[in-house]
C-alpha cells in the first residue's frame, strides 16, 4: 500500500501497520515521518528498538532475520529498523527482505521500518521492493521544489506560531527566504527554528522582511540539473544566483557547460523532428525528454526559431573551448562569466512571452 506523507496523521488515527518502507532524498522529511511512527509505536507498547545498517556486499542478513523472531524478557513489542543507505540490498538482502515482508503480515509484536534513499524506477520494480509494497506501507518523499518552497516555509512558520505579513510584502519575504535556503531543506528547517527562538511570542507573531533578512543565513545548495530546469524556465535572476552558488561550491565548469549544451542540443533535435512532421509527444519521446523537461520543452519550442537554436549551438561550442582553456574572440575568457552569458542567452529564448524575470 502506498501512502502520501501528508496522510500521516489520518493514517495514525486508524492504527499502525506492521511494516513501513520510507524512500526519498529529503532526509528531513524522512526523519520526521519516522519519528512520528516511532512515537506512535512507543505509545502502543513498542518499547524495544533494534537498528541494522546494511553496509557492504557481505552484510550478514541472518542477524536481521533472527531479530524479528526474538524479544527480550522486558519487552512485549519491538521496533526493527533496517537502513539501506545505498538502496541496493544485494541478492541475499533481496531474499531476506521478501521473507521479512511476508512474515510481517499479521505480526502485532514487531514493527519493521525500512529506510531507503531515492530509488530509480528499475529498483522499485524489483521483487524485494514489490514484496515490501505488497505486504506493508510504502511512503515516497519527493523533494520540495523551488515553486512550492515559499508555501512550505509559511506552513512551518505557522506551526510555531509565526507568519509573514499579508499581501505583497509577505510574498516578498517568503521569496527571499526561499532564495536563501533553496536545495537545503534541513538548513531551511533550522533557520525556521531560529526565527522561533529569536522572535518568540505568546500569540501569533508577524515577521517583517527586515527580521527575516537579518536572521536567515544564505544556506542554499544548488545542483546542475536544477539549474537546467531554471534555464529552460527562463528564470534569469534565479539562474544567475544558481551559477554564483555553483561556482562558490567548487562545481566543475565543464559539468555545468555539459548540462547547458545538452539542453540546447536536445532542443535542436526535437525542433528538427517537429520540422520533419513528427508530433510533439513522439518527438519528445524519441529524444528521451520527459518529466519536468517535457513540459518545459512543450512551452518553449513553439517560440524558438531555427536561427536562434543555431546561434545557441554556435555559442555553446565557443563556451566549450573557453571552459577548456581556449581563447574565443568577443567572449569573456573566464569560464564562469562565459557560462553566465550562455545561460542568459538560453533564458532569453525561453522566457515566456510577455513576462519579465
Amino acid at each position: 500500500m502506498q501512502l502520501a506523507p501528508s496522510q500521516l496523521q489520518q493514517h495514525l488515527q486508524r492504527g499502525l501497520n506492521s511494516l513501513y518502507t520510507l524512500h526519498g532524498d529529503e532526509p528531513l522529511l524522512v526523519q520526521e515521518f519516522a519519528d512520528a511512527l516511532r512515537t506512535a509505536a512507543r505509545a502502543q507498547g513498542y518499547t524495544e528498538r533494534t537498528v541494522h545498517t546494511v553496509a557492504g556486499a557481505h552484510f550478514d542478513w541472518s542477524e536481521v532475520l533472527a531479530s524479528g523472531g526474538s524479544l527480550s524478557l522486558f519487552a512485549d513489542k519491538q521496533i526493527i529498523e533496517i537502513r539501506i543507505p545505498s538502496g541496493k540490498p544485494g541478492k541475499d538482502g533481496s531474499a531476506a527482505l521478501q521473507q521479512i515482508a511476508e512474515r510481517s503480515k499479521g505480526d502485532d509484536s514487531t514493527l519493521t521500518l525500512v529506510l531507503l534513499p531515492r530509488l530509480d524506477s528499475m529498483t522499485t520494480k524489483g521483487a524485494w521492493f514489490g514484496a515490501l509494497e505488497s505486504f506493508g506501507t510504502t511512503v515516497k518523499f519527493d523533494p520540495i521544489d523551488r515553486r512550492s518552497l515559499p508555501a512550505w516555509i509559511a506552513q512551518r512558520l505557522q506551526q510555531q506560531g509565526q507568519r509573514v505579513a499579508a499581501g505583497e510584502e509577505g510574498q516578498r519575504t517568503l521569496q527571499f527566504f526561499a532564495d536563501r535556503v533553496e536545495g537545503n531543506l534541513l538548513a531551511a528547517h533550522q533557520e525556521i527554528q531560529k526565527l522561533g527562538l529569536l522572535y518568540p511570542s505568546p500569540e501569533e507573531a508577524v515577521l517583517s522582511f527586515d527580521q527575516v533578512e537579518n536572521a536567515v543565513l544564505n544556506v542554499a545548495r544548488y545542483d546542475v540539473f536544477k539549474l537546467s530546469e531554471a534555464v529552460l524556465g527562463g528564470q534569469a535572476l534565479r539562474v544567475q544566483r544558481m551559477l554564483d552558488g555553483l561556482q562558490s561550491e567548487g562545481e566543475s565548469e565543464v559539468l555545468v557547460h555539459w548540462a547547458l549544451a545538452e539542453d540546447i542540443r536536445s532542443l535542436k533535435r526535437v525542433k528538427d523532428a517537429l520540422n520533419a512532421g513528427r508530433p510533439m509527444p513522439m518527438a519528445l519521446r524519441e529524444n528521451r525528454v520527459w518529466g519536468i523537461k517535457e513540459k518545459l520543452f512543450e512551452r518553449v519550442l513553439p517560440q524558438i526559431g531555427d536561427t536562434a537554436l543555431a546561434n545557441l549551438l554556435h555559442a555553446a561550442h565557443k563556451v566549450d573551448g573557453i571552459v577548456k582553456g581556449l581563447k574565443q574572440p568577443d567572449w569573456p575568457q573566464d569560464g564562469w562569466q562565459a557560462l553566465q552569458r550562455l545561460a542568459g542567452m538560453v533564458c532569453e529564448q525561453c522566457t515566456p512571452k510577455g513576462r519579465v524575470h
